[in-house]
């Protein structure tokens, strides 16, 4: 072993023995995009530990440097462990390496990995993400082409056995490849930072083809449903500039750049006048157990809903939200009463950030909604102005009221990773997409396919439906439209509704069941569905009332005092007592007013946190913890229920 004197003394033997390799085959990834790449796999690994799920290892790969933009104000070292809870996760599953169960079929193999693969899937809600060529602990498992073959017949025949379909949604060869650039090492610990800037050499055809080559993929396995109520379903907020993509996206057809893709998701006349959604409107986009789409054109006409539920394994309700100020209490009225999964935002490339688009990432913000950012008309937006627009998107999205990581996603290997990471709040997706072209809708429909079912609801608590809608249908009675938040709602239950004006509920029966225009027999928690009820008039009922389970002890009594904690986002003056705005919370929409607070001078001014007591005009169903919005003119505020008083 060499002295730290001989290498003092200028031994330039020793010297040259403790220099790293420098030859033309060798591989040096940047800093930059190795310390990323390892905060991206902390931050997923520490979302998953914290749920109450069991843990699975983070199907992920190391992200690429055009797929991510740096942040600089994020400390991995304040993290939990991100392995805590790993050895839960093989519970009931034989001490036996992927690639044996793989590569060696045998019965035993074969229903270990049915357990596993069945232990996966439930706790995705019916999907999972799954990597192959990669152990459990990240090992990789270097597999041939032929051994790669063997291990995906493998995987399909467990899959088949549990009900499942696999699909391959991206595949990737392990090493070098011909021609593929090469960084060269630094020779010096000082230049070591420097590598990013170095221009890469192309490897000598000669050194890479007699190194081996590796195979891998990402493949989805998703439950084939028996029925439509085991359909996977996932609600995504669309906001913005939304109606010509969500035409392109449910339809099937490209734009013609006049607004002909959105013309068929307009409800009232004034918005195919004005061009501008003025309501809550809803779409759905469906994927079979193959994640294959499901045609939305059927004989010359557009599918109907009962059709596309009854091929797909996976629907996506999109919520078409309006764009424009003058709508924005119904926008808000949508964010917060259907409960989104995700949000989408729509932002046109030629127009940039403008003041409505802050709007509505600010409200998915105090809503705590994962966003995906969707750029669009990239086929006619200068370079430059794209340019432009990116850089204030990225700026916005890195500040500190955001703190989100924007990653622009180029490719079916961004997709895969970002997807598999959309866990985590932090991460901000960013597709470039033209309708009229149709670049990048590839990409944003694999992602929306892969999308992970949220995992917030829970179907053992007591039944709590919130309703968003009403209506009156002939031959059929009152209708009531909504989300399950919790629990199992079976045709012919017996549930409270209410409030009612004196904050009293009453008991109704639930006649029938519709999800998606389809007779079922139940709805589940974090479903959309509509139910028939028996001898009750829509006069009655109104929106932002809910349904309770019939069992609830004590009895449920609507509130109209409250306290919540609040945080003023923007007042012209100052708030006080009496001061009165239109407050969300859930499905509740309406004015509230303000009794008391716990400052001394009774003043809320820009940027003031306080707790304050609200009465409503009319009773409410309100839950401690939920968070709510409130808005009067320009004045703007967020918050959360802290105490529910009378």
């Amino acid at each position: 072993m060499l002295k730290k004197d001989e290498l003092k003394n200028g031994n330039r033997s020793a010297e040259a023995s403790l220099q790293p390799s420098t030859t033309a085959s060798t591989t040096t990834q940047s800093p930059t995009v190795d310390s990323l790449g390892d905060k991206l796999n902390a931050i997923n690994l520490t979302s998953v530990a914290s749920s109450s799920l069991p843990l699975k290892r983070a199907t992920t790969a190391a992200p690429t440097a055009s797929a991510i933009a740096p942040i600089d104000d994020f400390d991995v070292n304040d993290m939990d462990d991100p392995l805590a809870g790993f050895e839960a996760q093989r519970s009931g599953i034989k001490d036996i390496s992927l690639k044996e169960q793989f590569l060696s079929p045998t019965d035993d193999n074969i229903e270990s990995l049915q357990t596993l693969l069945a232990a996966r899937i439930r706790e995705g809600s019916g999907e999972t993400l799954f990597e192959i060529g990669v152990e459990e602990d990240g090992t990789p498992m270097k597999l041939s082409d032929a051994e790669y073959d063997t291990a995906l017949a493998t995987v399909k025949t467990a899959a088949a056995t549990v009900g499942a379909e696999v699909a391959i949604m991206y595949e990737k060869n392990a090493g070098l490849s011909t021609g593929a650039p090469v960084v060269p090492e630094s020779k010096d610990k000082e230049d070591k930072d420097a590598n990013i800037a170095v221009e890469p050499s192309i490897a000598p055809i000669a050194d890479v083809i007699d190194q081996p080559t590796y195979k891998s993929s990402y493949v989805m396995i998703r439950k084939t449903p028996k029925s439509v109520e085991e359909l996977l379903e996932l609600r995504v907020a669309v906001v913005g500039n939304v109606s010509t993509l969500l035409g392109v996206l449910t339809k099937g057809v490209l734009d013609d750049g006049r607004g002909k893709a959105r013309v068929n998701l307009f409800r009232h006349k004034h918005e195919i006048d004005s061009g501008r959604t003025s309501s809550v409107g809803m779409e759905i986009l469906g994927f079979d157990a193959k994640s294959v789409p499901v045609p939305t054109m059927s004989h010359g006409r557009n599918a109907p809903w009962d059709e596309i539920c009854g091929k797909a394994a996976k629907v996506l309700s999109f919520i078409d939200l309006a764009g424009h100020e003058r709508y924005l209490k119904t926008t808000v009225f949508g964010m917060t009463g259907c409960a989104p999964d995700f949000v989408m935002l729509m932002i046109g490339s030629n127009a940039g950030i403008v003041g409505m688009t802050k709007e509505h990432l600010g409200l998915s913000l105090a809503l705590g909604v994962p966003v995906l950012v969707v750029i669009t008309k990239i086929d006619m937006c200068p370079p430059n102005v794209l340019e432009n627009t990116i850089k204030q998107l990225t700026k916005i999205l890195k500040s500190a009221g955001c703190r989100k990581i924007p990653m622009f996603v180029k490719s079916h290997e961004d997709v895969v990773v970002t997807a598999g990471n959309f866990v985590s709040d932090r991460i901000c997706p960013i597709f470039q997409v033209s309708n009229v072209t149709g670049e990048g809708l590839d990409l944003l429909k694999n992602f929306l396919n892969i999308l992970p079912i949220s995992q917030k609801y829970n179907r053992d608590d007591p039944v709590e439906y919130q309703i968003t809608d009403t209506f009156s249908v002939p031959f059929v009675g009152t209708v009531v439209s909504g989300v399950v938040m919790n629990g199992i709602v079976h045709a012919g239950d017996q549930l409270y509704l209410g409030p009612d004006g004196n904050g009293a509920f009453q008991m109704v029966t639930v006649k029938s069941i519709q999800r998606k225009r389809l007779n079922v027999p139940l709805a589940c928690a974090g479903q959309s569905a509509s139910f028939g009820l028996k001898k009750i008039r829509r006069s009655t009922i109104r929106k932002g009332m809910v349904m309770l389970d019939k069992e609830t002890i004590p009895p449920p009594r609507g509130c109209r005092e409250f306290e919540a904690e609040i945080l003023v986002l923007y007042h012209s003056t100052t708030i006080g007592h009496k001061y009165q705005a239109m407050l969300h919370c859930g499905a509740v929409r309406q004015t509230a007013r303000v009794l008391a607070m716990d400052k001394p001078d009774q003043i809320l001014r820009t940027g003031d946190r306080a707790t304050v007591r609200f009465q409503f005009l009319q009773p409410a169903y309100l839950k401690v913890g939920a968070r709510l919005i409130f808005r009067e003119g320009r004045t703007k505020g967020i918050g959360k229920v802290s105490k529910i008083v009378a």
